[in-house]
Formats: structure tokens, C-alpha cells, sequence
């Protein structure tokens, strides 16, 4: 996982409340054995006129042109506002890859669903939050200027624009840890690998196998 420390990008505003799973995911996609290609069908139902499934080719479909994420102001955008209670519904992992593999590296929100705020974390994703004066805040610069882009400093936990706001967010200490040095669930439990190595050797001196 890449660590996340200072990371500059621009803004996309999503003003939709209880933004939940399956909408940034669907659910016909879950039927992949894979743990990638889930970027292309991120808000699939929104991004599209027709009903997505697995194996369509996004260049070939509909778009709609409604969509924010569809508009030419926003593209390539890798910051992503959002409204309260972000990420609510199913516990599925798949969001966070969708929106990581879209290239989101931090979800800005006045609060998000625990499972799925943890699950940022787990996948080198930033979901910040912010108080609903500091994001409206951030909502009426992103709309109005061009090209809006914040930094976003974890080790300060401060997000700064480019004219001149700046906001500080709160961020458990274990999770601010593991990103900042890009560690995973797997990474975690390999920094203990010599006291795992230790118990194996001494359980297996104490129950040989036949």
C-alpha cells in the first residue's frame, strides 16, 4: 500500500447525502473473482444511461451528462467531497477499490459509515473529516473556481487550498500511523513475523506433528 503523507489534488464536489455502497459500487460487479477493475464502474448507475454489468466496455456505453463526474470540469479530479454519513450501507471493501482504482486518494465528508471508514485506511485512502461550515466551505470554492485543488497534510492534518483556506480534520492516531507509513492489515501482522516465527517453533516443540 502506498504510504500517504502530503498529497495535492483537484476537487470534485458530490452534494449527495448517505452516499451508500452499492451506489458507489453495484452489486452485479461483486460477481468478479478479482480484486481489481472495479475503478471503471465506480457510481456506475449514475456515471451511465443504461443498467451496468460485468464485462461492458464503459467507452462503448452512454454516459450521463448530468453526473458530475461526468462534467469536463471535473476530470482526472482525485479529491472527492462528499455529504454526511458517506459510505453507508453494506460492509463491502469493493467501494473503497472502486473509488482507490478510479484514482480517489481522499474522501473529505462531515461523517462517514464506520466499516467503510476504516476501510479507507486499509486501501491507502484518506477519509477526512470536517465540520459542515468548513465543507460548505470547500463545496462553494470547488463549484466556482476552475480547476479547484486542495493539499491534503496528514502529518499536520491540515487541508489547505490554493487560496488560502485552511482546515484541520481529526484522525485516530493507529490509523493516521498506518498510512502515513502505508501499512495494511498484512503489513501490520508481518512487522511481529519474528515473534510469529518464535511461536511456531516453540508450539510446534511442544505438539510435534506425526
Amino acid at each position: 500500500m502506498d504510504p500517504f503523507n502530503v498529497y495535492r489534488g483537484t476537487v470534485v464536489p458530490l452534494d449527495r447525502a448517505n452516499v451508500d455502497t452499492d451506489q458507489i459500487i453495484p452489486k452485479q460487479f461483486l460477481k468478479s473473482i478479482k480484486r481489481t477493475g472495479f475503478g471503471e464502474n465506480l457510481f456506475d448507475a449514475w456515471r451511465f444511461m443504461d443498467e451496468g454489468e460485468i464485462g461492458k466496455n464503459p467507452n462503448e456505453r452512454e454516459i450521463n451528462r448530468e453526473f458530475i463526474l461526468n462534467d469536463p470540469r471535473y476530470q482526472g479530479v482525485s479529491i472527492l467531497l462528499g455529504r454526511q454519513n458517506f459510505g453507508c450501507g453494506s460492509s463491502r471493501e469493493h467501494a473503497v477499490w472502486a473509488l482507490s482504482e478510479f484514482g480517489i486518494r481522499c474522501v473529505i465528508a462531515p461523517s462517514f459509515a464506520d466499516i467503510f471508514y476504516n476501510n479507507c485506511f486499509k486501501n491507502g485512502v484518506l477519509p477526512a473529516i470536517i465540520s459542515e461550515s468548513d465543507l460548505s466551505t470547500l463545496f462553494k470554492d470547488s463549484q466556482s473556481i476552475e480547476n479547484y485543488s486542495l493539499s491534503v497534510k496528514l502529518s499536520d492534518q491540515l487541508i489547505l487550498s490554493n487560496n488560502g483556506v485552511q482546515i484541520r480534520f481529526e484522525v485516530p492516531e493507529f490509523l493516521k500511523k498506518c498510512l502515513l507509513e502505508g501499512l495494511d492489515d498484512i503489513s501490520l501482522t508481518l512487522k511481529h513475523e519474528h515473534l510469529i516465527s518464535q511461536y511456531e517453533s516453540k508450539h510446534s516443540d511442544i505438539s510435534p506433528s506425526d
